[in-house]
């Protein structure tokens, strides 16, 4: 290999530790590593920019555009409503499933997702029935019905853009079907059957690793008020239904374990462990108020659950540190995280990658800005159920927009990217979006992170790497059926996706995949199709893709669930995409 591939492992060596050590998030790794080998000389202006010209980018963020009309419209969580039904079994996971996915591939996953999550959670709740029977099911179910079209996620996207511009010709709306729908098919066959069976009841104490999830408050003792100078006993805090008290936190030090016959006093921070419901339970306490200033300013307001997302701005820094309440116009009540119990005080807590956050919020809260964006995914609203309301004109316009992206398409009246601007149009103009909205329901660091994609994509071509790989590749499996080729490419894009992001996992293989092809006889379109397809199949982690991340908290999951479930399915995704190529050749 030359100095520029060298140059160009060195980067993505570099942006694969700076993901997986959560130093920066993924828009941030793709668009640093991208500048970094135009800097070095290894692209020169064109190519480092080609993804600004790209059709692609634009089309994404008009699809978010068109995804957050529908979901602002109401129809989405009408829809998410319709998919709770009765039992546990294969049945009651298919009915979730094949709707979401079927809605998943022509709508972004994440607004599929989040319109879900606290319909299914409530669900279980009155159906006694745990929610991660049915979460991560979910997840998945959306990741693979996204596979299904050009327009179902921006893998698929950047691929297309890509095959035409090597001249392997223009993917149509339904392009990605030819290998992905029998990959589809079986996946959610996989999910009815497998689910009841790998995925433990988390509302059961008895299971493995079970039980409810533990969130920490720390609530202080309002001087002079009822509670200040009682023993813990004679405050009844020593038998709480649900939650306990663990530590007070006074200026002469930490007092732990508490005894009922510990007195408290005014001042006092008390540290309590417990369910999510009893927790929020003791703002309702005389005696005591949630620790902090900023929950008073924001009294009266209703509470959400947040869950901390990969490359958030939150990991690794403190709520003080951050400055929370100014940055989100919300407080954080209590927090809890998968495996571990949270103690000490929550402003000096360092908050990690999955921990889901109980929040205050007030009217000045948008889940939709950028901050909250690039800090969590909100997921579930804590406050009174509501009967979903469908705003019948945004409806119509958001129903109008989504054909428009469908229908124009197929009929060959026009490509994809001019029937999203035309169905983002139809939007505005019928003020189902104001032009000031547009660029909240864009996510940008998406965009960015595609744009920067294109480019690095483009160094693994230039700089000889692509071709140093394919003949290690084809050379590693000569004399072999071509079937072996493939999973071997395959596997490879599915471990990469993991550790990058799938965006990035089909530039950085794209030129890999065409070499390979042509070393090994076989129809460069096709094993391109098939890197887009495998490389949307992100089962493994909690972190790989942001729906996974997003059931993470209300599921109670661990990281072995995703292993149950996800390591079947990716193992069918890779052998079935390479048999359907193969046996195309």
């Amino acid at each position: 290999m030359g100095l520029d591939a060298w140059v160009t492992v060195g980067a993505v060596v570099a942006m694969v530790a700076a993901l997986a050590r959560g130093w920066l998030s993924p828009a941030a790794a793709v668009v640093a590593t991208t500048g970094c080998l135009f800097a070095f000389g290894v692209l020169d202006a064109p190519d480092a920019l080609a993804g600004l010209a790209d059709p692609a980018p634009v089309a994404i963020a008009g699809l978010y555009v068109i995804a957050g009309a529908v979901a602002r419209s109401g129809l989405l969580e009408a829809l998410a409503r319709r998919l709770v039904g009765d039992g546990v079994g294969a049945k009651a996971v298919a009915r979730v499933t094949v709707p979401a996915a079927a809605a998943s591939s022509f709508l972004a996953n994440t607004p599929v997702v989040a319109m879900a999550v606290p319909v299914l959670v409530r669900a279980g709740e009155e159906r006694k029935v745990s929610p991660s029977r049915f979460l991560l099911p979910l997840s998945y179910a959306t990741i693979l019905g996204g596979s299904l079209t050009l327009v179902g996620t921006s893998t698929n996207l950047v691929a297309g853009g890509l095959a035409a511009s090597a001249g392997l010709g223009e993917w149509g709306l339904l392009e990605p079907a030819r290998l992905a729908l029998p990959v589809v098919v079986v996946g959610l066959v996989l999910l009815s059957v497998l689910a009841p069976r790998v995925l433990p009841d988390r509302r059961d104490p008895a299971a493995p690793g079970g039980g409810e999830r533990e969130f920490t408050v720390v609530m202080a003792v309002e001087p002079g008020g009822p509670l200040d100078g009682l023993t813990v006993e004679e405050a009844g805090l020593r038998r709480l239904d649900g939650v306990y008290l663990v530590e007070i936190h006074r200026p002469s030090g930490v007092v732990a374990p508490v005894a009922p016959d510990r007195r408290i006093d005014g001042g006092d921070r008390l540290v309590f462990v417990g369910d999510v419901s009893r927790v929020v339970d003791l703002q309702e306490m005389p005696g005591l108020v949630p620790d902090g200033d900023e929950h008073r300013a924001l009294e009266g307001v209703h509470l959400v659950e947040a869950v901390v997302g990969p490359g958030s701005a939150l990991t690794g820094r403190s709520l003080r540190e951050i400055g929370f309440r100014s940055r989100h116009q919300a407080a954080v009540l209590a927090v809890h995280r998968a495996g571990q119990r949270v103690v000490g005080k929550l402003g000096d807590l360092r908050l990690e990658v999955g921990d889901t956050l109980v929040l205050v919020v007030g009217d000045d809260f948008d889940p939709t800005g950028p901050e909250a964006r690039a800090d969590f995914v909100v997921v579930t609203d804590l406050g009174p159920r509501r009967t979903p309301e469908i705003r019948r004109r945004d409806a119509l316009a958001a129903v109008v927009a989504l054909a428009t992206v469908v229908v124009l398409p197929l009929s060959g009246a026009t490509d994809v990217l001019r029937a999203v601007v035309l169905a983002v149009v139809v939007l505005v103009a019928s003020r189902a979006v104001l032009p000031r909205q547009v660029w909240g329901l864009v996510d940008l660091d998406v965009v960015a992170m595609v744009a920067a994609a294109i480019g690095l994509g483009r160094a693994v071509q230039v700089s000889g790497l692509g071709s140093t790989l394919a003949d290690g590749i084809v050379a590693a499996t000569r004399g072999a059926p071509p079937m072996v080729t493939l999973v071997v490419l395959f596997a490879a894009v599915v471990v990469l996706t993991e550790l990058v992001t799938n965006v990035a996992a089909v530039t950085l293989m794209f030129p890999i995949a065409v070499e390979v092809a042509a070393g090994s006889g076989l129809d460069p379109s096709l094993v391109v199709l098939g890197v887009a397809v495998v490389a949307s199949m992100s089962f493994l982690t909690p972190v790989g893709y942001q729906t996974n991340t997003m059931v993470w908290g209300p599921g109670r999951y661990r990281l072995v669930d995703y292993l149950r479930l996800g390591v079947p399915l990716s193992l069918t995704a890779v052998a079935l995409t390479a048999a359907l190529v193969a046996a195309s050749a």
